[in-house]
């Protein structure tokens, strides 16, 4: 049987489309529509697509199966409530599972909060951060595809280090990194792995 001619099956795709359907399934695991093993399958077609046509079947059964047509990053909506986080003198931790909110502001007078993004879903396309630190420090463990901003954060004092990519891309989760660091630091980055264990 004679495989089915370019024609039919659309454009050539890009990374980017990729990605934006590979984003799409996210959510659709977060939401609870699809589980992990379904997520595993349905990527592995996703990443082995070349045209249009090959990334509609892991959609079928999902609203919205057009989703992989290109779509405008979304705003984090200015009147939404923050998640904050209080770290005063002691250390606060996030990794592994948890529910990442779409903003989130971090406050620390001598504490710590170290917040790894790396091994949870996170059904956001924008992550809004906002800083308050005195002498505290932020670490942001971010996903290895992501994208940060950090240009708005003010420190006097303090430092501020991202090394990673500040450009948003389409179908690409990002971050944005706001607020005061104080004499305080904010560093960005992606996992070490070392020995088989992460930092």
């Amino acid at each position: 049987m004679s495989e089915p001619s370019s024609e039919s099956r659309g454009f050539r795709i890009s990374d980017a489309d990729r990605e934006r359907a590979a984003q799409r399934l996210h959510q659709a695991l977060a939401e609870g529509r699809i589980t992990l093993s379904e997520l595993e399958e349905r990527l592995a077609v996703v990443y082995a697509a070349r045209y249009e046509a090959d990334l509609r079947p892991p959609f079928t059964d999902l609203p919205d199966p057009d989703a992989i047509a290109a779509r405008p990053a979304i705003a984090v909506p200015a009147d939404a409530p923050p998640v904050v986080l209080r770290a005063g003198m002691s250390t606060i931790k996030r990794s592994g599972t948890w529910d990442v909110p779409a903003r989130l502001r971090l406050q620390s007078a001598m504490g710590s909060v170290v917040l790894d993004f790396c091994d949870t879903v996170i059904p956001h396309p924008v992550v809004d951060i906002e800083v308050d630190l005195g002498a505290g420090s932020a670490k942001l463990l971010v996903p290895d595809e992501s994208t940060a901003n950090v240009d708005d954060v003010v420190a006097s004092m303090g430092t501020v280090k991202s090394s990673v990519p500040s450009v948003p891309r389409p179908g690409v989760l990002h971050f944005v990194v706001h607020g005061r660091a104080g004499m305080g630091s904010v560093t960005v980055r992606r996992r070490y792995r070392i020995a088989g264990r992460y930092f």
